[in-house]
């Protein structure tokens, strides 16, 4: 398995020779998280620079009545708080969703290697672009689109994400992420998942078994939730 941060950034960047070895360097020593670890909490001090180079992890915010929203998913090539050490203190939790390998790079790394490898910055700026325009579509998901609209939404989505960063051969994908997880991403309950998830069975649009997503008629997610994947930019140059 390569470097899949490489490669993800590959996507918005020509690099050379010594931007690869760069980029190497800093992610040389990545430590493996169990599922349901938190890498940072709110409230904390922002820490390094997360990059998640195998595995699976989520944004996520507890409400005072103790219900959780799942802001972002994090897939093997993510990285994350680029610029919240500006910050005092972290507004949101980051935990794992299934094992997971991270790399935390210092703030004074990353600083030296994007002010010597210019494409190495504008790479990860865009990145940071593509993650803000994921969340617009998030908000636009959860404030209005129905319920079957937002779960397809989200498997194409995160299935569109998975060939990109060649976790998916076009076809199939793994799913790590049990329904009460998507739930608290989507905002509604596991027991309506489950049953969303049973209509798009029937619809032929998709499958799931054992954790592996099948997508069998795209045109039918694609028409029911109205997905547009201009916001994960695939490529800015």
């Amino acid at each position: 398995m390569g470097n899949r941060f490489i490669e993800k950034l590959r996507g918005f960047a020509d690099f050379s020779e010594s931007d690869v070895c760069a980029l190497n360097s800093v992610t040389a020593h990545p430590k493996t998280y169990g599922a349901r670890q938190d890498l940072i909490r709110e409230g904390d001090p922002p820490g390094p620079v997360l990059v998640v180079l195998d595995g699976w992890a989520f944004r996520y915010k507890v409400l005072p009545s103790g219900t959780r929203q799942i802001m972002a998913f994090l897939m093997p090539g993510d990285a994350c708080d680029l610029h919240i050490g500006m910050l005092a203190e972290m507004d949101h939790s980051i935990q794992t969703a299934t094992k997971a390998s991270v790399v935390k790079i210092s703030r004074t790394a990353m600083d030296e290697m994007m002010a010597s490898h210019p494409r190495i910055a504008t790479a990860m700026y865009i990145s940071q672009l593509v993650d803000e325009g994921t969340l617009r579509a998030w908000i636009v998901s959860l404030g209005r689109r129905s319920s079957i609209e937002r779960v397809a939404h989200l498997i194409l989505e995160l299935f569109l994400r998975a060939v990109r960063i060649g976790l998916s051969d076009g076809t199939s994908m793994e799913l790590p992420l049990p329904q009460a997880i998507l739930a608290d991403a989507l905002g509604m309950s596991p027991v309506h998942i489950n049953r969303i998830f049973q209509d798009l069975r029937r619809s032929g649009a998709i499958e799931l078994s054992r954790g592996v997503l099948r997508i069998t008629n795209p045109d039918v997610l694609t028409h029911v939730s109205g997905f547009d994947a201009n916001y994960l930019h695939k490529r800015l140059r």
